[in-house]
This record gives structure tokens, C-alpha cells and sequence, in this order.
């Protein structure tokens, strides 16, 4: 090597100089920690006025404490043991611990550290360490391992999507409802996993309302690797950078399988009470029916006992001899048959059938279907209904079930023996509101108590001693599932009134 100068080793000596302290400056300047320190204890030989922003200390404070007594206790040995916390890269290590701050308090720090050796004997004269602020971090970390945690744990199927609609990622329940335990599907098309129909849903409305608001929500089915059918309820959020451009889409999906089983259950259920509650109905008018049905008949016996004693002895009739009392017979048969017809339509138990529906005929029919039992309680029925009303959606076995435990009820509030003045049950019908009709039923009973009101909608609640409780609550659910309301008030002049609203079709 050659010689330096005099010159030239002063220049070197101040080119060393100008360097120490421009990395002194930057030392006392630094955000970071810079320290030095021991190598047998640990001990602060330097420390830089970063350690009051980090720590709460001043420098003196520091300087000559050995680092180990403000570790952590479960710390401590991680970093003597070179624990999986401490990685080594180079020569330098890199660990990540909690540091007790002034107040007592503990604060994560990610340090990295290097040996500073004597070019002599090569030992180790001192240790230089950078410290940074590591909480924020450490927090972020924590909240995506428990995040991670509830997206395996949780029984909501959550898949994570690319832009361009392949999957990325799937949780477990994803994996297991999707029948895709032992076989990697990242990267394959979502459209794998969703019907035609649902996906044709997702991308006509679900990407668009995601991109244009944050995310969006609606039923559709997933079908599994062996297309069973599954229905959900799916929720899509669209994840965005911090430039606002759009990341990736997450897609959580609560499976509504059991809820569907539970409504079609529920629905069955349903059928079959209103069912047993026509079935009812009609037996409470059996007597009445009874009485319609034996006039007809007796009628038509009648007629043909008639021509019996007329014509006995003739050897040869004419039809005009017969034609009056026979057609009287016949429409006198088809008049029974149509209470029979009416009386099976009304039990049969049927789907229901949504139909544009003439409400005052329909009201008109069960007018005459109860007058026998009217007559039997000494009561008018009164049913003047408006011309030119609009028609209304319903089903027309549900509307019968309603319009005829309406009227029976009311009948039997307003029942009266002989000796009494006719009591009156009205019926009116007249347009409420834009888009509905209204109809009202009074009768001229004794009311409703106060006690009974609340409970009137009530299933198994009855003000009748022989009463199921079933007709009104079962009533107001027929009425509510199209779209209508159903109420009872008392009139200040006596007696209730129960209306019901329907939609129209106008």
C-alpha cells in the first residue's frame, strides 16, 4: 500500500471527521432509536433523543441501564435464546419485543441490531442498535389473525374474488358446503359455484351496485362440485386500494337452506290449519246446510209424486203434460248440486290460486250461501254493494273462508228469537284509497269488551263458548298475505264492525 502524504492523511482525517458527524446529526435527528450498547449486559453507552418520543425517558435517564431490565419478562428470554422472534440476516438481527416506557406501560418495538467487532482481536467491543415503533403494526397483525380466525371459524361461506371473477380464496365452510375439502379451486371461475341463473344475477346486479356503492345484498343459489343446490342469502362488498380503485370483491353467504325447509314447513302447517279451520266453519252452518239442502230435495220429490198421482193411470203422456213439473225438478237438482259443488270447493284443500276476483259477487255468493242460517236466527243479511268497482287479487277459496267467518260471526252476535224484531247484519263494499277496497261487516250484537279487543286476532282465543279460536287469526293472516289489513272496532250505536282491505288490480 502506498504512503500517504502528510497532505494527504489530514485530508483523510477531516473527510472521517465531517463523516462522524454527519451520521451524529443524523443520530440526534432520527425518528428511530440509535443506541449502543455492551456486550455483556446490554448496557445504554448511547442513546438518541428519539428515546423521549419512543419511550418517555431522557437520554440520561437511559444511558448506563442495562436493556435487559426493560424488557418484558416473557421477552427476555426470546431474544437470549434466539427464538423464532429473532431472525438473523447477514449480520444482522432483527427482533421484535415489548420495552417498558417511563409510565409503566409497555410498547412493541422491532429493533435491529449489529455486532461492532475490534479489527485487532475480532471480539466484540460494542453492539449498535436502530429501534423503531412497532405497535401499530403489531395491532395490525393481531386484528388480521383474529379476522383470519373468525373467516375459518365462522359457518357463513365467504369466498374472496378477483376483478376478474375467480376465486382467490375460500373459507372452510365455503370449502366444505362447496364439496371442495381436498382440492385447491383458487383461481377458478366463481361462476363454478353459482347457478347460471344466480350468477347472471351477480353480474347484471351485484358487481354493478358493489362498484357504484361499496356492496350489495340478495337471495340467489351456490351450487356445490355436485351441483346440489344451495340457497343463500349473499352479501358483496367491493374492497378498494387507497388510490380508490377496486382491489378484490368478498362475497359472504349465510346458506338459508334450513330457513327455506323451516318456511316450507311452516307454509304446509299453514294449510293445513286453514283447512281445518273451513272444515270447521262448515260444520257450524251444517244445520243450515242441512235445512237448504232437504228443501230442494223435498221439492223435487214433490214434483215427481206429483206426476205420480196425475198420471198413474194413463197409458200415454205427452211432454207437455210433464215439462213444467220435470223442469222444476231438474233446476230444483241443479240448485242442490250447486250447494254441494260450493260446499266441496270450500273444504277442498288446495293451493292457493292468485286471481283478479269481482269482490261484491264473490261477497254476493256467500250472502247466499248463509241466508238459510240467517232466517234460522231471525237476521237480515243487508248487502247493497256500488256498480263499476275495480276487481282485487286474492284467492277465491281464502276470500270465501274470510267473507263467510265474517258473516257467521256476525249472524250469530246479532241471533234473536221469533218473538224479537229482525235484527240486521250489513255488508258494505266501497273503494279505500288509491288502490284498495274496503269491506265492512256489522252486525247489532252486544260488542266487543275492552278485556277481549286485544286479543281478538289471538289464536286459540274465542268469545264463543264452542269456539276454536282459529277463524280470526287465521282471517287476518289470509287477509295480510295479500296485501291487506283486517281490524274489528265496536259502533257507538251498538254492535262491532270488523273491515278488511284487498288490493285491486287496477
Amino acid at each position: 500500500m502506498k504512503n500517504r502524504t502528510p497532505e494527504e492523511g489530514l485530508t483523510a482525517l477531516t473527510d472521517d471527521a465531517e463523516r462522524n458527524r454527519l451520521l451524529a446529526e443524523m443520530a440526534e435527528q432520527s425518528t428511530d432509536m440509535i443506541s449502543r450498547h455492551t456486550p455483556e449486559d446490554w448496557r445504554f453507552i448511547y442513546v438518541s433523543p428519539a428515546v423521549t418520543h419512543l419511550l418517555g425517558y431522557t437520554v440520561e435517564e437511559v444511558v448506563g441501564i442495562s436493556a435487559y431490565d426493560l424488557y418484558h419478562p416473557d421477552d427476555v428470554e426470546d431474544f437470549r435464546l434466539r427464538a423464532p422472534t429473532v431472525n438473523y440476516d447477514r449480520g444482522l438481527y432483527t427482533h421484535t419485543y415489548r420495552f417498558r416506557c417511563k409510565d409503566g406501560h409497555y410498547t412493541w418495538l422491532e429493533s435491529t441490531s449489529r455486532t461492532i467487532r475490534d479489527p485487532k482481536t475480532n471480539g466484540i467491543r460494542e453492539i449498535l442498535v436502530v429501534s423503531r415503533d412497532a405497535s401499530h403494526r403489531i395491532k395490525a397483525d393481531k386484528a388480521n389473525r383474529r379476522l383470519a380466525r373468525v373467516l375459518e371459524s365462522t359457518q357463513d361461506l365467504v369466498i374472496f374474488a378477483n376483478l376478474d371473477f375467480t376465486v382467490s380464496h375460500l373459507n372452510e365452510a365455503a370449502r366444505t358446503a362447496l364439496e371442495l375439502e381436498r382440492t385447491d379451486y383458487s383461481a377458478s371461475p366463481l361462476s363454478w359455484f353459482v347457478t347460471e341463473k344466480g350468477f347472471r344475477k351477480l353480474m347484471d346486479e351485484g358487481f354493478p351496485a358493489a362498484g357504484e356503492t361499496g356492496s350489495w345484498r340478495g337471495e340467489l343459489a351456490m351450487r356445490s362440485l355436485n351441483a346440489v343446490r344451495i340457497p343463500v342469502m349473499l352479501e358483496l362488498l367491493a374492497h378498494r386500494s387507497l388510490q380508490g380503485g377496486i382491489e378484490y370483491y368478498s362475497l359472504v353467504a349465510h346458506d338459508l337452506t334450513e330457513k327455506k325447509v323451516a318456511e316450507e314447513q311452516l307454509k304446509q302447517y299453514q294449510a293445513d290449519i286453514d283447512h281445518a279451520s273451513r272444515l270447521v266453519t262448515m260444520g257450524e252452518l251444517a244445520s243450515s246446510l242441512a235445512h237448504e239442502l232437504n228443501q230442494p230435495l223435498a221439492a223435487m220429490v214433490n214434483y215427481l209424486r206429483g206426476i205420480e198421482r196425475r198420471f198413474a193411470d194413463k197409458a200415454m203422456l205427452s211432454w207437455s203434460d210433464v215439462e213444467l213439473p220435470i223442469s222444476r225438478s231438474i233446476r230444483t237438482a241443479l240448485r242442490a248440486g250447486g250447494i254441494i259443488h260450493r260446499m266441496m270447493d270450500f273444504t277442498r284443500k288446495q293451493e292457493p290460486v292468485i286471481t283478479s276476483l269481482n269482490l261484491p259477487e264473490l261477497i254476493r255468493e256467500m250472502v247466499d250461501f248463509c241466508e238459510s242460517m240467517a232466517e234460522r236466527n231471525n237476521v237480515r243479511i243487508a248487502f247493497e254493494p256500488p256498480s263499476d268497482l275495480p276487481p282485487v287479487r286474492g284467492d277465491k277459496i281464502q276470500l270465501e273462508q274470510v267473507l263467510l267467518n265474517l258473516i257467521v260471526n256476525a249472524i250469530e252476535a246479532s241471533a234473536s228469537s221469533e218473538d224479537e224484531d229482525v235484527t240486521t247484519v250489513d255488508i258494505r263494499v266501497e273503494s279505500y284509497g288509491s288502490s284498495q277496497l274496503q269491506v265492512e261487516v256489522e252486525d247489532q250484537g252486544q260488542g266487543i269488551s275492552e278485556a277481549d279487543m286485544s286479543r281478538l286476532f289471538d289464536r286459540f282465543f274465542s268469545t264463543k263458548d264452542t269456539g276454536l279460536g282459529m277463524g280470526l287469526a287465521i282471517s287476518r293472516s289470509l287477509v295480510e298475505n295479500l296485501g291487506g289489513e283486517l281490524w274489528a272496532e265496536n259502533i257507538p250505536a251498538g254492535g262491532a264492525r270488523f273491515s278488511f282491505t284487498l288490493n285491486t288490480t287496477d
